[in-house]
This record gives C-alpha cells, structure tokens and sequence, in this order.
C-alpha cells in the first residue's frame, strides 16, 4: 500500500483497526434503522392501506400536476439563473468602475439573504398573484449569483495568453469574451453549473410559502387531506415524493454527465491524418538492385 500526499498509508493493526470501525459503525446504522423501521410499524405507519392511497387516479393526477408544476418553475429557473449569471459575470469583469461595483454589490446582497425571504418579498411586493413567476424570479435571483461567481472562476481560470492573442488579433472585448473566454469557462466549470442547477431543481420545493401547487406543496395536501384508519399517512407520502425528487435530480445528473462526455468527445476527438509519402523526385526511374546506370532524360551533348 503507497503513502498519499495528504496521510501515511496505515499499516496493519490501523488496517484491522478502521476494518472493525467500520463494520461496528455499519451495524450501528442499521440497528438504527431497524429501530425506526418497527416503531413506524407499531403506530401502523407501515400498514398496506397507507400505501393503497397512491393507486386513486385522483392522487395520482395531483402528483403528476405536482411534478409538471416543479419542472415547469425549474425550467424557467435555471434558463434566467443561468442568463442572469452570465450577465453579472462579464459585468463583474468589466473594466468600467461603476458596472463591475453594481454587478459586485448585486451579487454580494442577494447571497446574503435568505433565499426562502426573496422569494416571500418578491411575491408579496410584486407578484402576489403570480406565485409561479415569484418563485421562478426569487430562485434566478438567488441561483444566477452563484452562477455568476461560478462563470467567473471559470473565467479566471483560461490562460491570459489566449485573450492577449485575440486582442492581437483584432478582435473587440465583447467577442473575446463571448468567442474565446465564455465557452471555455462553461465547459471548465460544467459540473459546478449542473451541481448548482440541481439546488435550482430542489429549492422549488420552497414553492409552498407562496401557495404554489408544486410537488411539495401537493404532497401536503395530499398527506393532510386523507385519512386512513384514523391517520394521515404522512409517512407513505414523504417516502413516495422523496423518490420522485430523488429520481428528477439523478436524472439531471445523469444528463450533466452526458453533456459533459459529449464536450469531452467533441474536443479531443479529431483524428489526425497520417503522414503522407514522399513524393518521388522528377526523371528519377526505379533502378534494379545494382550499380546504376545511365539516366535516359540526360541532356544530349
């Protein structure tokens, strides 16, 4: 076993020592769940018919309502975060004072509040009867500040010598920012983008402090509405919409990853031409093996 940078390789009693902790900390989790897992049981949170809810058509509808809801605000979310992102990166890159200082304070004020308090003050200042638009705009606001600093390492991050080139070249700041420095920082900062834009997918959950009918808020209805053997199956609803959160951000991961394999293919996969032969030198004939002999185009004296 090779020592690392960051920590000596153990060696055999640390081996047999993290080996018992390990299996020790595993059984300790699972007793744990095993716990709850009966107590859920003993208060009949676990019966069948707490399950049998989710084949009514009618609750099956309102979670589907509820998931094209939230995908519907997500979409609209992370297309102005992102918008919005780009937008206050290259303003906080400006070279004039004023815009770089507006982008800055901008950025700085709306990662400092509560993303839950933006949404709230901007549905109720502004659209108060618009509550998918107020969440959409609370979320780009929140979201497209992070995207912003997120553009901007990337940014950062491409070799000066590639913008001085451009500008040698002749080219304006606006295309060397928009031809040169932007799409290398996208696709450098890629899993950050999508990493951020799964936050995007989970904070419209936040829909439900506005009376938005997204899946959270569906499932509350759902979970306060309907009573089975004397109780309301909490339990059942927050596992069965828990999948579904968990499914829509894997499956937004699993689409990051395709993008990301795509670029990857798209920018190391030219396949260079072969080396071609060397062309022959003109009146040269192929001789036979042995010395060799006169030249059939040589001047006549």
């Amino acid at each position: 076993m090779s020592a690392s940078v960051l920590y000596d390789a153990p060696g055999p009693k640390a081996v047999v020592r993290n080996r018992v902790y390990a299996v020790v900390g595993s059984l300790a989790i699972v007793a744990l769940l095993a716990v709850g897992v009966m107590r859920l049981a003993d208060k009949g949170h676990l019966a069948p018919e707490m399950w049998d809810i989710f084949n009514y058509s009618g609750i099956r509808q309102n979670i589907a309502d509820g998931v094209l809801a939230t995908l519907k605000v997500f979409g609209l979310a992370a297309v102005g975060s992102l918008v919005l992102g780009v937008v206050l990166a290259v303003g906080r890159l400006s070279d004039h004072k004023p815009v770089r200082w507006l982008a800055t304070a901008f950025i700085e004020l709306f990662r400092s509040i509560p993303l839950l308090i933006t949404i709230y003050a901007i549905w109720v200042g502004f659209l108060t009867d618009y509550s998918m638009w107020a969440l959409a705009t609370g979320l780009s606001v929140y979201n497209g500040c992070v995207q912003a600093e997120v553009l901007r390492a990337g940014i950062n991050s491409v070799p000066k010598g590639q913008s001085e080139a451009a500008y040698a070249l002749g080219m304006s700041k606006t295309q060397v920012m928009l031809g040169v420095l932007m799409p290398q920082a996208v696709r450098a900062m890629l899993p950050t983008i999508i990493s951020q834009l799964v936050v995007t997918l989970k904070d419209t959950s936040l829909g439900y402090i506005i009376l938005y009918p997204e899946l959270l808020n569906t499932a509350r209805l759902i979970a306060s509405n309907t009573l089975v053997n004397g109780q309301y199956p909490y339990v059942s609803t927050i596992v069965v919409i828990g999948v579904i959160y968990v499914a829509m951000c894997l499956l937004l991961s699993a689409l990051a990853t395709w993008i990301e394999k795509r670029g990857r293919r798209a920018k190391t996969g030219i396949v260079m031409a072969g080396a071609a032969e060397p062309a022959e030198a003109p009146g040269v004939l192929d001789a036979p093996d042995g010395p060799p002999g006169p030249r059939t185009d040589a001047p006549k004296e």
